[in-house]
């Protein structure tokens, strides 16, 4: 489970974050969405350590991550697909990682072939496509085999068998029990696959609604969404007035 109490973050004249709340619950996949800049980036990166809150606090399990014991087996993410060095093959990349987190090398070739890069495994990062990173990026997450799983655009650059494959995997990782918490602008692909939606706006929670409210009537994500975030882009603009 991830916990986000009364979060907030700023950065010089940036209010990134501001008094931010929400729970994303084990066993479902959780959309968090917003427009650019809402603070998604902000509050992932939050949650992972990278950045400290100004007040507030981002929990995985009740727990800030930089005080988890082995965190690469409770917390799996994809942040940056470009995140592994050109020069180094997929399974290297992959096999330093687990070297570091005391996880067994079969795991390395077990999430290969998860995400459908087990033949490409030897080859160079810098010949991949962005597609093949963002698979490598999502067996990364997966390395650690994490019961809590934060993904930032995880279909980005991915055809459209890619799409449909993360569609099913997110499916499956929630019906084992896990916490899916995925960032996107794919409204369509959203619709398909998750649960739950925390939508922020200017770095402030709008909405935190079961996919089946936010939708009711017959209504599209994309048309909700907009109508949603069209009055939260009207509040932005009297905020900076």
């Amino acid at each position: 489970m991830i916990e986000v109490h009364e979060l907030s973050k700023r950065y010089r004249a940036n209010q990134a974050v501001d008094g931010l709340s929400f729970t994303v619950q084990a066993g479902q996949v959780t959309a968090f969405i917003g427009p650019n800049g809402a603070g998604k980036s902000t509050t992932f990166r939050i949650l992972l350590g990278l950045d400290r809150p100004d007040s507030g606090h981002a929990l995985i399990d009740s727990t800030p991550y930089d005080e988890l014991q082995q965190p690469v087996l409770r917390v799996g993410a994809l942040l940056d697909a470009n995140a592994a060095h050109p020069g180094r093959t997929a399974r290297n990349h992959l096999l330093c990682i687990a070297q570091a987190a005391g996880i067994d090398s079969k795991r390395v070739d077990a999430v290969l072939e998860l995400t459908g890069l087990g033949e490409a495994g030897s080859r160079r990062v810098g010949g991949y496509s962005l597609g093949m990173r963002q698979r490598l990026g999502i067996a990364a997450a997966l390395l650690g085999d994490p019961a809590v799983l934060l993904l930032d655009e995880p279909v980005n650059g991915l055809d459209p068998e890619g799409v449909r494959w993360i569609r099913r995997l997110l499916r499956q990782l929630a019906d084992e029990g896990r916490t899916v918490f995925v960032s996107s602008h794919l409204m369509s692909e959203l619709q398909l696959v998750a649960d739950h939606l925390i939508v922020i706006g200017r770095g402030r929670l709008i909405a935190d609604t079961p996919l089946s409210e936010f939708t009711a009537g017959g209504r599209s994500l994309e048309d909700a969404y907009l109508e949603l975030t069209d009055g939260a882009t009207q509040y932005r603009t009297e905020r900076t007035n």
